[in-house]
């Protein structure tokens, strides 16, 4: 995801007074709660009409748990033309806003004290849903869900005021915050790969096969769903378990979702199973042109075995670099094998496809309140207006560590 861009919220109250720094501790992942809970809320409004906000904000890069404070603010009552005024319902934490605040990414955040930081900070987060709290747009009215037309959006607060041209609305019936916030990343970047990279001889076509590694991921789990969906094939490829009970029982859920194959990462390099998916591709007149999609997010040797399996002329889409290994490649698969190499960066698509993203968008969020799409598993993190800024860091900071449940979400409650 691309870095943030702050934008010039007019009618802001700077104050600098009120921004907080409070010490690091750890703290543990907020448990998950009912969707009922998520949309109680009520708008904490501070002198003259002004509405009181927080977010969590970084001036300089470093680990979440080292540079990330909670800033208190206020926005005017008075919205200038044009302009919606925004309570957040969740916010994802997303590994692209890990890297944004570590400084890795390869987008980098503009600094700013328009919300009357200390020292000039960005908002981190990219993606979340919202709920319209007052417009002077006739676009939007109050109640509405929105989410963010563009990356650089700056998620991780209470409550926004920015352009109404800059915002997504959603039809909010049948639908959670949960899934409406975690819509345009991951399972968009699944629908996006699927349908964009293969057309040689012919787009995607039902009985294809494709290949993926982080299978378990969020969008390991939308691409499983839209494969089936769409009368594709799976081969998925996961990290072992620490026990083998715990293995077999992620193979089975991601079977249960629509894989047709669920192998574990030592199991995808072996000679072995290279050989099952030739005669498997071979003996089945539908997959004559052998694994024609590849989609990869962690690179190194995992990259490298998907170069084996997949037919002449596959197609390999990198999206991620998790292993944080080069891709190596023996001369003979380019010539012999005729494979296609992509990356695809989801922000700069949305970026300069705002349109289809925001078809792509509700495509997705038909499927889900048709039932045709499960949920990501997510560990929500409860933020209400005394929730302090060492929980919030915490539960940013546990995002970094190996096996977790699920996504974490900032889900609001009583801001």
């Amino acid at each position: 995801m691309a870095g943030l861009r702050l934008l010039r919220p007019q009618g802001l109250l700077p104050n600098p007074l009120t921004t907080t720094r409070t010490s690091v501790r750890p703290t543990k992942l907020g448990l998950r709660a009912p969707a009922s809970q998520v949309q109680q809320a009520r708008r904490i409004s501070g002198p003259y009409g002004y509405t009181s906000a927080k977010a969590l904000v970084f001036s300089e890069y470093g680990e979440p748990k080292d540079v990330l404070n909670l800033h208190t603010h206020s926005i005017s009552p008075m919205l200038p033309p044009s302009s919606v005024l925004l309570r957040t319902l969740a916010a994802p934490i997303n590994p692209a806003d890990m890297n944004t605040i570590q400084g890795v990414y390869a987008a980098k955040p503009p600094f700013s004290s328009l919300i009357g930081t200390e020292k000039p900070s960005a908002i981190p987060g990219n993606e979340g849903v919202f709920e319209v709290v007052s417009s002077s747009s006739p676009t939007f009215s109050k109640g509405d869900w929105v989410i963010p037309k563009h990356t650089q959006f700056g998620t991780w607060r209470t409550h926004a005021l920015t352009p109404a041209d800059t915002l997504i609305k959603l039809d909010k019936a049948g639908l959670t915050p949960l899934q409406a916030a975690t819509v345009a990343v991951n399972p968009s970047s699944a629908y996006r790969m699927l349908r964009d990279f293969v057309s040689d001889p012919t787009p995607m076509r039902e009985g294809d096969w494709f290949v993926q590694n982080g299978a378990n991921s969020a969008v390991g789990r939308a691409a499983i769903q839209l494969g089936r969906l769409w009368g594709y094939r799976s081969i998925n490829v996961v990290r072992a378990r620490p026990t083998p009970e715990a293995t077999e029982a992620l193979k089975h859920e991601l079977l249960e979702l629509g894989a047709t194959r669920v192998v574990t990462d030592l199991e995808f390099e072996s000679r072995a199973f290279q050989a099952e998916v030739a005669d498997l591709t071979s003996r089945d007149s539908a997959a004559a042109d052998g694994v024609r999609l590849g989609l990869n997010c962690v690179g190194g040797k995992s990259a490298q075995a998907m170069t084996r399996v997949l037919g002449r002329g596959g197609t390999l889409v990198t999206y991620g670099g998790m292993a944080r290994q080069p891709i190596e490649l023996p001369a003979s698969r380019l010539i012999f094998k005729d494979l296609r190499f992509f990356g695809f960066w989801l922000s700069r698509w949305a970026d300069r496809n705002p349109a289809a993203k925001e078809q792509t968008v509700h495509d997705i969020l038909s499927l889900i309140r048709e039932g045709k799409l499960a949920d990501a598993p997510v560990v929500e993190v409860p933020w209400t207006w005394g929730t302090k800024a060492e929980e919030l860091r915490g539960a940013v900071q546990r995002t970094l560590d190996g096996f977790k449940s699920g996504k974490g979400v900032f889900v609001f409650r009583d801001t």
